[in-house]
């Protein structure tokens, strides 16, 4: 389930509370009692217990089979063996939402209740919970100690004493709500549920998350990513302390389970995450008022220097960048600028500016369309603070909004803060305070960007070679081991289509050692070969640099010594032999792939080498990965500065190292055996990247493969090719690459077309809807495109379906178009036939769409496939367009699946 019944849940036409009483202190009595006395809900309430025939003037009931109609919504305050019951009987009358609020339900407990309302799809908030809050409807169905105000801002919490608390903050502080939630255990709706329904909801302008856990990570990604990209999500979550797993056999392994992880979730999402409950307030603010704000840089404007040192202090401390200012700049703010102004930015005014001065300064400022401008204004007994904020109004209230603000003090600005807040300015109590919002603008827009980015043409990678991929990892698995020795490791690398350095395997005598060096040439290096030995360093097994024949006798010698002294219980196979790469002005990178519990397989890169620990300069993402996102993962460690060259160090291969990043993305997908992985170290420089050791784990459990994704990946088995007057073409799903494909084939179709299809004229269309149509979440909506090769080896699309699916499954909307010049080929029978097998095969119960009446050509192709006629819901009148449907899960579709 998710969003199904929701509605009831939270805009309710009537409400029964079970466990409804007058006793001081009881849940159910607190319950009613904010029930009755919200003072706004104009819904019908019915309290429920047999002990009473009246409680607060209404009539009570003693069951739910006795009240007068189903209500909407029932408030469960019984004892935990009562629950199950209950729900059962609510569901059979017409009930389709319950708030749980009753706590300590045992599993079985648990379990019956969800039994009996999953019979009904009887929607459940808790157990365990608080209540939840609708302000706007005056809909207080909690035993929250107060109400809330109504507002804007959606807050939904796991926990209880959070919302309480909350509560309680937000009221002092005038701070109103649209939705105020508290989920207690999840047992039915979760987060994934309230940001489907919270991310469509017109009252609601952001929506702010306290999350201690997620259970289904795939439904609260998909979730996520859709609701982040119709308003702001800010995620508080407890717990930042590590707690990786230590005993496994990767660096990368170590991380799985950790907060880092969940940080690469919140930004692949488009999300943002804020420390502390204070500044889950703070980016509320700035995101609403400031979210097109300029973000790249700062300048800051103030009275006082001293105010203005303590927002540059803060900028270094957050890396926020201050602007510079340039000559033509520094020639306006002369010109309106006393002659002691600092000539730097902070921009220092001097105190006893005038009203006019600060008005000339943001006017000089105005043409710095890349720079926010930070305003912060100490107030003097020259010019009263509340006529500066009138006479500034104009001028930061224009948009694009460029100007935050910032008054020092309390009741002498008291006035001018509230005239700068209720004009709609966002406005910050401290210097610190708003350049930390600033810094949560810029880290929004960087998650926003991955949601929006455009990936370039899929370049010519490495071929990957399955059957050998397999071969290895049934070779290691069949023999009883999961670790691979670190030939196998390079072996199965190479044959992921990653670079590797070649290897030699020898036995233990050292002989056979010398004998491949000779061969390969010296300089070397070795290492000891063992299959329960994984961090070979760690034992002395690691050895560079070799330089002859003699010498790499006397360390093989020594290296069997140390290891059998160190590890008696390890069996040793014998060396490895490698040439030793000397890359110039190479850095040692560490890339790696583990299974995390709860978002599944996560990749990681950052600085490598024995050290890589102590370092801990590293990045994760959460796969499948693209070039723009490799790229983005990199830039988020410290050692991708040292990669941009510097002094007479060249600029590294970056582009190369990503593509290192795509392929373990995808051998994350091809092998769903694979547990963990270290590549440590991956030198690399201006001339590419090779990878000098390797650590490979694998699992017959497969914890990985793409049914494992938090996110899913490119749906590779949806693409086929069909035969279409004489030549092969492609119907595959649509992907982020096709950006430009996708223009140039929306640019060809007549403009009539394009209004019998999207009911409007307009021929450009701009990149962030180019971006929504190509970068889908093909977990709740596909579009399948049919491509033909051109000579220049490229393609062209010819023809396009799409289909978007509501959370629950139920229905799936649609339109289809073929290039103008295409019309009557066909094509857009087989697009649609190959869309309803695919919403067939996932359970989709209809496919849906609406029709232009004269649109006559889609009106024939739905009777031909089968779709039902009739006048649309939205136009009764059946005056412009009609309605067409196709039952998808019916006996008939069934019989002919098998077929």
């Amino acid at each position: 389930m998710s969003i199904r019944h929701l509605d009831a849940l939270f805009a309710p036409a009537s409400v029964a509370v079970f466990g409804a009483s007058e006793r001081p202190g009881s849940v159910g009595g607190t319950v009613w009692r904010n029930l009755v006395g919200s003072g706004g809900y104009r819904g019908r309430l019915y309290p429920v217990n047999p002990k009473h025939s009246h409680l607060n003037g209404s009539a009570a009931y003693p069951s739910a089979e006795a009240l007068p109609e189903a209500p909407d919504l029932a408030v469960i305050c019984t004892p935990a063996s009562t629950v199950a019951p209950l729900i059962a009987a609510l569901g059979a009358r017409g009930t389709r939402a319950a708030i749980v609020v009753t706590a300590g339900l045992d599993k079985a407990q648990k379990q019956a209740m969800l039994d009996a309302a999953r019979v009904h799809t009887l929607r459940i908030l808790g157990p365990n919970c608080i209540g939840m809050l609708v302000p706007h409807l005056g809909l207080n169905a909690s035993f929250a100690h107060m109400g809330a105000l109504p507002g804007d801002l959606a807050f939904v919490s796991q926990s209880g004493a959070l919302v309480t608390a909350m509560l309680d903050w937000a009221g002092s502080r005038g701070i109103g709500f649209s939705h105020f939630v508290s989920l207690g255990e999840r047992a039915d709706v979760d987060f994934g549920d309230m940001l489907d329904f919270l991310g469509s909801d017109p009252k609601t302008r952001s929506i702010l998350l306290y999350i201690e856990s997620i259970n289904e990570a795939p439904k609260f990604m998909s979730a996520a990513r859709a609701a982040a990209r119709n308003k702001p999500v800010i995620v508080v979550k407890a717990g930042r302390s590590a707690a990786g797993q230590q005993a496994a056999a990767s660096h990368t392994g170590a991380l799985a389970g950790s907060d880092a992880v969940f940080d690469a979730a919140i930004a692949r999402a488009g999300m943002l995450r804020v420390d502390t409950l204070h500044e889950l307030f703070l980016a509320a603010e700035t995101l609403s008022r400031f979210r097109d704000g300029p973000s790249g840089q700062l300048i800051v404007l103030t009275n006082g220097g001293g105010a203005g040192v303590m927002a540059a202090d803060a900028a270094a401390a957050e890396g926020v960048p201050l602007a510079e200012l340039d000559n033509a700049l520094l020639a306006r703010l002369n010109a309106v600028l006393p002659a002691n102004w600092s000539r730097a930015n902070p921009v220092d005014i001097i105190g006893d500016a005038p009203a006019t001065r600060y008005q000339a300064a943001l006017e000089a400022l105005s043409h710095e369309t890349d720079s926010a401008v930070l305003f912060i204004h100490a107030p003097t007994a020259i010019v009263p603070s509340t006529n500066i904020a009138q006479a500034l109004l104009p001028q930061v209230t224009a948009q694009p909004r460029r100007v935050m603000g910032c008054w020092l003090g309390d009741t002498a600005v008291a006035q001018a803060r509230h005239t700068f807040r209720q004009a709609g300015v966002p406005d910050f109590n401290t210097p610190e305070e708003a350049v930390r919002a600033f810094s949560f603008l810029r880290t929004y827009r960087l998650h926003q960007e991955a949601l929006l980015q455009t990936p370039p043409a899929r370049s010519a990678a490495q071929p990957v070679d399955l059957p050998r991929l397999r071969a290895i990892v049934e070779a290691v698995l069949s023999s009883g081991r999961e670790l691979l020795t670190e030939p196998e490791a390079k072996d199965f690398l190479a044959a992921a289509g990653l670079p590797v350095v070649p290897t030699q395997i020898v036995g233990t005598d050292p002989t056979d050692a010398v004998a491949a060096a000779d061969a390969m040439g010296y300089p070397v290096v070795v290492k000891i070969l063992s299959h329960t030995i994984s961090h070979k360093s760690d034992v002395g097994g690691v050895r560079l640099n070799i330089g002859n024949a003699s010498e790499l006798r006397e360390v093989c010698a020594a290296m069997l010594e140390r290891v059998r002294a160190l590890r008696p219980d390890a069996e040793v196979q014998g060396f490895t032999v490698q040439p030793m790469v000397r890359k110039k002005h190479a850095h040692e990178l560490i890339i790696g792939a583990s299974v995390d519990p709860i978002f599944g397989p996560v990749i990681l890169f950052g600085a490598g080498g024995t050290a890589v620990e102590v370092l801990a300069d590293r990045a994760l993402a959460l796969p499948p990965l693209n070039t723009p996102l490799a790229l983005a993962q990199i830039q988020r460690t410290r050692i991708a500065k040292l990669l941009k060259g510097y002094r007479d160090e060249p600029a590294a291969d970056v582009n190369g190292i990503a593509q290192v990043l795509v392929a373990v993305s995808q051998l994350l997908v091809d092998v769903p055996e694979l547990a963990e992985l270290d590549i440590n170290p991956l030198l690399a420089n201006h001339e590419g990247a090779v990878a000098l050791d390797a650590r490979v784990r694998l699992s017959a459990a497969r914890p990985a493969g793409a049914a494992h994704f938090a996110i899913q990946p490119y749906p590779q088995h949806l693409v086929e090719s069909w035969a279409w007057q004489g030549e092969a073409i492609t119907l595959r799903p649509i992907r982020p690459e096709d950006e430009a494909q996708h223009r140039r084939f929306l640019e060809q179709l007549d403009p009539e077309d394009i209004r019998l299809r999207v009911f409007y004229s307009r021929r450009s269309i701009e990149h962030s809807e180019l971006a929504r149509l190509t970068q889908i979440d093909y977990a709740r909506e596909m579009a399948f495109i049919a491509t033909r090769p051109l000579s220049d080896g490229s393609e062209e699309t010819l023809g396009a379906v799409r289909a978007s699916v509501d959370p629950d499954n139920e229905n799936a909307e649609f339109g289809v178009i073929v290039r103008s010049d295409l019309k009557g080929s066909g094509l857009g029978h087989r697009l649609m036939s190959k869309m309803i097998e695919h919403l067939r095969a996932r359970g989709t119960q209809r496919l849906v769409g609406t029709v232009l009446r004269i649109n006559t050509g889609m009106l024939e192709l739905a009777q031909a496939l089968g779709f039902q006629e009739r006048s649309s819901p939205s136009d009764p009148g059946d005056h412009q367009v009609r309605y067409v449907s196709l039952e998808l899960q019916t006996q008939a579709n069934a019989d002919a699946r098998t077929v």
